[in-house]
């Protein structure tokens, strides 16, 4: 892997770790806050509410300057909004902070992804974004259980000191192996907006809300389903947690070779079937320790087997609003999330057990599955379709 390749999935890695280690902390940061868990959930939310707000402000702000920079300063952006999160012990501080940390998530995405496209050589794009994507699923993998450890061990705010250190790094191997490259061709604020008068890219952000969406209303409390139903303790729930980041590894792979020579709406379309029917299997499993695991980790693997053939799919449909479009589905993914993490929330509030968590995510990662359905159909005949501008 080449150094730059490195230096962008390093950033993927510290935001991965950023975001996703809410998930096996939040009975932690319940504890600790003295709030209940859908409340802390509501973190979640608003890290994902920043991304929203982020992608935006991107093109409004930095749409002129150089890819490299933009970077720099989103990842300064990174770093003061996690250290004033692990500092802060005030629930409405914390909602804040955590929105603040979430506004360069998606622009990070969108830059990197033009970056990582432009390294890449022909016919490899797919891949080269799924490289710079492997450093979310490593966090996964490595970085979110050793945080659950140390939060359940100590406390969660080590986790965010370490996410901290990481931003450190990551700024460091961006200064020193990203190239140079010149500001995108400027079409104008509105022109970076135009790709959304199309079809096309409406799909694939629809497909990405819904998709994710739906995962995201089982995953955002796979901590407490995982003790509280399915019987694991919280001392194994490390081990749990590097179980769910290894499926997202190896989805994340598999997905980029696959879309390579597949298409990646066949695949992105084909792996959002497969998580609607595993949400169904995770809900009537969940008594069970071995088939609980298995359904999490093709859940997991899923919602990152489509996570680049989504953002390539868009980055091609949205020429001449490359930085939005980049962005847009890191967007439409925390849109998701966000919504994902609320409803899930609702059957937890009115008095079920976690494992009802999963029953309404079914039902929206259908219409992920069905958004995607309809964009492979219409371009059945080019892998890609982008929009002439």
């Amino acid at each position: 892997m080449r150094k730059s390749t490195i230096a962008l999935a390093l950033g993927t890695l510290g935001l991965g770790m950023s975001e996703f280690s809410m998930m096996g902390i939040l009975p932690d940061i319940a504890k600790d806050l003295h709030i209940t868990i859908p409340q802390a959930g509501h973190l979640i939310s608003a890290y994902a509410i920043g991304v929203v707000i982020g992608a935006p402000l991107l093109v409004l702000i930095a749409r002129k300057m150089p890819l490299k920079k933009i970077l720099l300063g989103l990842v300064l952006l990174y770093i003061f909004g996690n250290l004033a999160f692990a500092l802060s012990s005030q629930y409405e501080l914390n909602m804040f902070f955590r929105l603040i940390a979430g506004l360069p998530h998606g622009a990070y995405f969108g830059v990197g992804s033009i970056v990582a496209e432009k390294m890449a050589k022909e016919g490899k794009g797919t891949s080269a974004v799924a490289g710079m994507v492997s450093g979310m699923t490593i966090a996964n993998l490595i970085g979110v259980p050793m945080g659950t450890f140390l939060s359940h061990e100590f406390t969660w705010k080590i986790t965010y000191f370490i996410v901290v250190i990481i931003g450190i790094l990551i700024f460091i191997s961006i200064k020193m192996w990203i190239p140079a490259f010149k500001p995108l061709r400027d079409t104008g604020f509105k022109g970076q907006f135009l790709f959304l008068k199309k079809l096309n890219p409406w799909l694939i952000i629809f497909a990405t809300i819904f998709g994710n969406g739906g995962i995201f209303c089982w995953f955002s409390y796979v901590n407490p389903m995982m003790t509280h139903v399915v019987g694991f303790s919280e001392e194994s729930m490390t081990g749990v947690m590097m179980f769910a980041g290894l499926g997202m590894v190896i989805g994340n792979i598999v997905s980029g070779k696959l879309s390579d020579k597949y298409s990646p709406q066949n695949v992105g379309t084909i792996t959002q079937g497969i998580a609607a029917v595993t949400l169904l299997m995770i809900f009537f499993s969940a008594h069970s320790e071995v088939a609980s695991m298995l359904f999490m980790f093709i859940a997991t693997g899923c919602l990152f087997a489509v996570s680049a053939p989504q953002q390539i799919l868009l980055l091609e449909n949205a020429r001449g609003g490359e930085m939005l479009g980049g962005a847009m589905i890191q967007v439409a993914f925390n849109i998701g999330n966000a919504v994902g993490a609320f409803i899930g929330g609702i059957p937890i509030t009115e008095g079920y057990s976690e494992q009802y968590t999963s029953l309404p995510g079914i039902a929206i990662c259908v219409c992920g599955f069905l958004s995607f359905l309809w964009y492979t159909l219409r371009n059945r005949n080019n892998p890609f379709a982008p929009i002439p501008m």
